[in-house]
């Protein structure tokens, strides 16, 4: 039995995902959804919209064919580069996110802690 289209694109994120070190909250952060609804898409339980899976498609640095199993990978031309921050540690990206959801206060504190650290290699 052939795999339905939310199957082929579910697993088409989750290859590129991981080709390119991201966790689930990443994407879902970048493509402006719920990571949970991401978790959905991922394994096949549903489509997003036109405008999602553009993002998605971005996001992920894939074409639209590969994403819908269509043809084998190919270079995207308008998405050859991946933002800068996808070298990044999925730890320091979940920090990042939960310290952009702090008020200036909490900020403030979560500064003067991380100042008392050394830094790397020193």
């Amino acid at each position: 039995m052939e795999k339905t289209l939310a199957s082929r694109l579910g697993g088409a994120a989750r290859l590129a995902r991981t080709r390119l070190n991201l966790t689930q909250a990443d994407v879902a952060e970048r493509i402006g959804i719920a990571s949970e609804v991401y978790g959905r898409l991922e394994r096949g339980h549903m489509l997003p919209s036109i405008q999602t899976f553009r993002r998605l498609c971005v996001v992920l640095s894939i074409s639209a064919d590969e994403a819908l199993g269509l043809k084998p990978s190919q270079e995207v031309k308008w998405a050859a580069e991946p933002p800068s921050d996808y070298g990044e540690s999925a730890e320091l990206r979940r920090l990042m996110r939960r310290a952009r959801q702090l008020d200036r206060s909490s900020i403030r504190i979560l500064s003067v802690l991380a100042a008392q650290f050394k830094p790397k290699g020193s």
